[in-house]
């Protein structure tokens, strides 16, 4: 499931072996970077929080979870096997676009450090947006995870509006081999931390889809992190050259 694309079975055994063993441990990897709005240890930290103590109190914790999408929820029958949608071979992106929510942004690649957390995109940078590269590229068949702050401790960043996509959005990605790849958003779930459903998110697929995830609910000042995750859920429609 990396870039590189599919060499052979045991090849793609291997590559599904590993994303499955590092999906659990990547949802709440923007976590640790998000601004404490309420600190005043540094000049940077102070200045133009995205989040503040009264923002935290009135920000709903987490939007309503289907029944069949919560963690203990039992996996509904099997439905018919349908024809996978479009697809492309694997290429590296560049650019992602969020028209109806202002985001008009740079790839970066991700990867996993030794512990087997992912390392987020630096939060130097309010506008870059990270791709893990050991999983599907966007377009290619299978579950591509498209990552960003939604704030870091200089104000709002790249995915500071994502809980506000609605289904029927347009995301496009520009990648290396000069394609642009469409993909419509199906739905828009924030997931409080403790239930957050690994395996709806990283979970493989059988057509091309694409996650997007950033941080969401409120900023617990406290533990110093926010208590959710937004996600958004997309699948490819179609492609062009750029």
């Amino acid at each position: 499931m990396g870039k590189q694309g599919k060499q052979g079975g045991n090849d793609g055994n291997t590559r599904t072996l590993r994303w499955a063993a590092a999906s659990a441990l990547i949802g709440v990897f923007l976590i640790y970077n998000s601004v404490d709005a309420s600190s005043q240890s540094s000049p940077v930290a102070a200045a133009t929080p995205s989040v503040t103590a009264s923002d935290a109190d009135t920000q709903p914790e987490t939007a309503e979870v289907p029944p069949e999408e919560r963690p203990d929820a039992q996996a509904p029958a099997a439905k018919p096997a349908s024809r996978p949608g479009p697809a492309l071979p694997p290429s590296t992106p560049n650019q992602l676009d969020i028209p109806s929510i202002g985001v008009s942004a740079p790839f970066t690649a991700l990867a996993l450090n030794p512990q087997g957390t992912l390392i987020p995109p630096p939060d130097t940078d309010n506008n870059l947006v990270g791709w893990y590269k050991a999983g599907p590229s966007p377009g290619e068949r299978g579950n591509a995870i498209v990552a960003g702050h939604v704030d870091t401790k200089t104000g709002p960043a790249v995915f500071s509006m994502l809980s506000s996509l609605k289904a029927g959005g347009k995301v496009t990605i520009t990648r290396d081999d000069g394609i642009l790849a469409t993909f419509v958003v199906d739905k828009v779930r924030t997931y409080k931390k403790k239930d957050f459903p690994d395996r709806q998110v990283y979970g493989d697929t059988n057509d091309a889809q694409l996650r997007v995830i950033t941080c969401g609910g409120a900023y617990d000042h406290t533990a110093k992190d926010y208590t959710a995750n937004v996600v958004a859920f997309a699948h490819l429609t179609s492609f062009r050259w750029a």
